[in-house]
């Protein structure tokens, strides 16, 4: 009998310690060196395991016989074939769209956090191989923070830099007075970072600034939305309304000259705008603070009191990655950098801004000392692309034009969709316009570990080994480890590394060694360590071989910057560490975005009202819809583990309904119930709670989407809030996904609900 092991694995919500007996991965925890180990671990083995696995090669059977549009994708059975038969079809397809109409005709949506490995990266294997056939069309930006890469830029500098340069915790626990957090710092969040995380460090450095005075504010619908132990004052605001609280509390300093008017001067061009907008000289609409009460359910006295507490002390604001997923989601990010202006603390340790604080483990902690090895991906010829939340848009209206940063754009013709390492019909809004969107592809090809709904939505699904199938290491995008992945288990069934896959169809192709270098897996990994050693040597560190590193345990590097102030050199010089905007300062005016001529994104942060709310109307549907993060997974990833399963109310997803709101619908604790709108309606499982404000209902992200196609709407009977969800952009300067303004309303489900299906695998018939 096979004994049981333990081996090191490493995921982007930490390492794992697992053990393993045979074939099998039995569980797996955290790595002792970790001080809060993510729990989400613990959906590894029943994910890796479970009935919803893609065992073999399968291709939706109205395709296969020729009438594509006989079934529609989502509904149709599939048949599994042989590998030469899946890629004879794959190559046959790839080759027929490039000679119709051309590799602009091929999109790669590879989008997504797949696997935390610096070899086995989804995107970068699909875009390498299609790259060495030619290129394809992509998608730019991502749905966690599009908004802040493409407005950030304009103001104060690109935003991934900003985000490696956030101020650190331990500078904030040592000088700061006050954090303001808007839309909170939710731990659940921290529990992953892009690319592996090796300890969790954020709860300890909340508790030290909590153990050195400074205080919090958490202002968002959800108490939980910050950790308990910080001990943070509640201002719940009505969802959407944070600009307008933060116009409040700008008016408030001006008004009682709490503004630092040196600083406005030396360091930022614009404040002049700013003050008419601000006053209504422009409008005659002055937006003080009883102008922001009536929008956000904040009272004016306590407005003031916070401008003035802000204005006291050291303080640090936050915009949590949420809040710029929101109708007019630019605007609550430039208002805060334009907030922290006026109380002139920008470079000060401890004082400032940050956007994204909280939207994952790393950001404030950690960095990396060196850029880590990958697998190069090559230049892609096809210079055409789409904003990433645009797909619907897209596949739906092809040749037709759209705004994106002050250009008109035309969408292009996609006839061949290829998916890896990610779930839109988990991260996508509006999944029954996403649904409609995904019949018009002549082709749709996903790789996949699970029958989710996007593999549901293909014609040819291509079964991959897991994480814990393949040799890899695992160095995060902003983490001081490397960790080693050996193979755990063999792959399931037929899976196979994508590597492999895209090897055979390249030799296929006639493009082996454009793709292949005529290196294996194993060659490419040793190429890869190499790099990182070689790097790691440029900077001051000894690596071990690649035999040795893989039999190892983790290896920790030190923090590159653990005093680290964001514009700290620019605060000290702004002429030597000019900004790379037009000025060379903060930019609460932008000229650029003003020349744009844009409806919905004027020169300055400004007030618009959401757009749901104006569409339903309060009446209809009262209640506004929260989706966030949730702690159980990382966004839909391994939804069929377990410790994913223990957390849902009658086989599915919790939503949080407030006591008075419960009571007005009758609904109890554990009921089933129905959320809808015009989009949409999903089931979900009652938890009555007061940490929800009232008038708002939360349901995490990321159950499988599951629709019954022959109840209204096409009902989703697992809780997936992205049916609710409307598929309109931020604004037409950055086009990012704005899924944090819907209503709905919510009522008991009557009689017994449906089977939830989302974890089964889909019928099939034999191979014609």
């Amino acid at each position: 009998m096979n004994k049981r092991e333990e081996k090191l694995t490493a995921s982007h919500w930490g390492i794992g310690v697992a053990t393993v007996q045979g074939d099998r991965v039995l569980a797996v925890k955290g790595h002792p060196s970790d001080p809060h180990a993510s729990e989400i671990n613990d959906n590894i083995p029943g994910s890796l395991h479970g009935r919803a696995r893609v065992r073999r090669p399968a291709v939706r059977k109205s395709w296969l016989t020729g009438t594509p549009n006989a079934v529609p994708r989502g509904r149709d059975v599939f048949v599994e074939v042989s590998w030469d038969r899946a890629l004879d079809l794959v190559a046959k397809e790839l080759s027929r769209v490039r000679e119709t109409h051309g590799n602009q005709g091929i999109f790669a949506g590879s989008y997504g956090w797949s696997s935390a490995g610096r070899f086995h990266h989804a995107q970068t294997q699909l875009k390498r191989f299609l790259n060495s056939f030619g290129g394809f069309l992509r998608s730019e930006g991502n749905y966690s923070y599009n908004a802040a890469m493409g407005l950030m830029p304009h103001i104060v500098g690109p935003f991934r830099l900003q985000v490696a340069q956030a101020t650190r915790w331990p500078v904030i626990a040592k000088h700061a007075d006050l954090v303001v957090m808007f839309g909170g710092m939710a731990l659940r969040n921290t529990q992953v970072s892009d690319g592996g995380v090796s300890k969790h460090r954020m709860p300890d450095n909340l508790r030290a600034c909590a153990d050195a005075g400074v205080k919090f504010v958490n202002i968002s619908p959800l108490r939980s939305d910050v950790a308990t132990e910080v001990e943070a004052d509640w201002l719940p605001v009505t969802p959407g309304t944070d600009t307008a609280l933060m116009i409040g509390l700008a008016h408030t300093l001006l008004e009682e000259g709490l503004h630092d008017t040196a600083f406005l001067d030396r360091y930022a061009v614009g404040f002049d705008q700013v003050c008419r907008y601000l006053t209504g000289e422009d409008d005659g609409h002055p937006k003080d603070a009883d102008w922001a009460a009536a929008l956000t359910g904040v009272a004016a006295p306590d407005i003031r009191a916070l401008a003035r507490r802000m204005a006291a002390g050291r303080t640090m604001i936050n915009v949590a990655a949420g809040v710029q997923r929101t109708d007019f989601g630019e605007q609550p990010m430039w208002m805060a950098v334009t907030l922290a202006a006026m109380l002139g603390q920008i470079g000060l340790p401890g004082g400032g801004f940050t956007v994204g604080y909280g939207v994952n483990a790393n950001i404030g902690n950690i960095e990396r000392p060196f850029r880590w090895g990958a697998m190069p991906q090559g230049v892609n010829p096809v210079t055409e692309f789409i904003p990433v939340a645009m797909i619907s848009e897209m596949l739906l209206n092809p040749g037709g034009t759209y705004s994106y940063q002050g250009h008109n754009r035309t969408f292009p013709d996609a006839r061949l969709i290829w998916w890896a390492g990610g779930n839109p019909f988990h991260h996508h809004q509006d999944l029954n316009r996403l649904h409609k969107a995904f019949q018009t592809p002549d082709t749709i090809i996903v790789n996949e570990l699970n029958w989710t709904a996007t593999a549901r939505h293909a014609d040819i699904v291509l079964p991959i080994a897991g994480p814990q199938e393949r040799t890899d290491f695992c160095g995060g995008k902003s983490d001081n480890a490397l960790i080693p992945m050996p193979k755990l288990v063999p792959p399931c069934a037929e899976a196979r590394e994508e590597y492999d896959i895209y090897s055979a169809l390249a030799a296929r192709l006639g493009i082996a060694y454009a793709f292949t270098e005529g290196k294996n897996s194993d060659d490419w990994l040793r190429d890869i360590w190499e790099v990182t050693r070689s790097r790691a040597q440029d900077a001051g560190y000894d690596l071990p071989d690649w035999e040795t590193f893989l039999q190892g345990d983790l290896i920790s590097l030190a923090d590159p910057s653990p005093d680290q102030v964001f514009l700290d050199e620019y605060r000290a010089d702004p002429k030597a560490h000019a900004l790379p905007t037009p000025s060379g300062r903060i930019e609460l005016y932008s000229e650029t975005i003003a020349g744009f001529g844009l409806p919905d994104c004027l020169g300055h942060a400004a007030w618009f009202p959401p757009r749901d709310r104006n569409v339903d109307g309060q009446g209809a549907y009262p209640l506004a819809l929260l989706s966030g993060q949730p702690k159980t997974r990382l966004h839909s990833q391994l939804d069929n583990g377990a410790y994913s399963l223990r957390h849902k109310i009658a086989d599915r997803e919790p939503v949080l309904i407030h006591p008075d709101d419960a009571k007005a619908r009758g609904v109890h604790d554990g009921d089933v119930v129905e959320l809808f709108n015009t989009r949409g309606r999903c089931l979900a499982g009652a938890r009555v709670t007061d940490e929800v404000q009232k008038g708002c209902v939360f349901l995490w992200t990321g159950a499988w989407y599951d629709p019954d196609f022959d109840a209204p709407q096409a009902r989703d009977r697992h809780g997936n809030p992205n049916v609710l969800t409307h598929d309109l952009r931020t604004s037409s300067l950055t086009q990012s996904p704005a899924a944090h303004s819907a209503m709905v309303e919510v009522q008991r489900f009557e009689g017994t609900p449906p089977a939830v299906q989302a974890h089964e695998p889909p019928p099939f018939e034999p191979e014609p």
